[in-house]
């Protein structure tokens, strides 16, 4: 259970990744990268982000993108709350698939009353 300190850094990094994110995919068209959700540890050492990627189908190469410039997404982040927080983060950073898999049952769903109806 997160204490409210916890949640209240989750929702100012969610906020600030998304922000960061938001401008340097601007350059780049029809790629759409949100921060669904930011959990960090009670050390507030370690920052686990999952990101949303439209399409999907890049979003493997774009999450490794950002893995191999973690630093520079750090250190922008660093920018902006670094009145707000003593110590900035690790950031980590995991693909949030959890969009796909919704559409994948309700296809499947959506299938199967189609075979209930034949």
């Amino acid at each position: 259970m997160d204490s409210t300190r916890q949640e209240k850094i989750n929702r100012l990094l969610q906020k600030e990744l998304s922000e960061i994110f938001r401008k340097q995919t601007q350059q780049m068209r029809g790629v759409l990268i949100s921060v669904s959700t930011v959990r960090v540890t009670p050390d507030l050492g370690l920052a686990k982000a999952y990101l949303s990627i439209f399409p999907s189908d890049q979003g493997e190469e774009i999450l490794k993108n950002i893995k191999t410039n973690v630093k520079q997404v750090r250190f922008d982040l660093g920018q902006k709350v670094g009145k707000q927080l003593r110590i900035i983060p690790e950031l980590a950073f995991y693909l949030d698939d959890s969009l796909d898999y919704l559409e994948n049952i309700d296809k499947l769903l959506n299938s199967d009353n189609q075979n209930k109806e034949d």
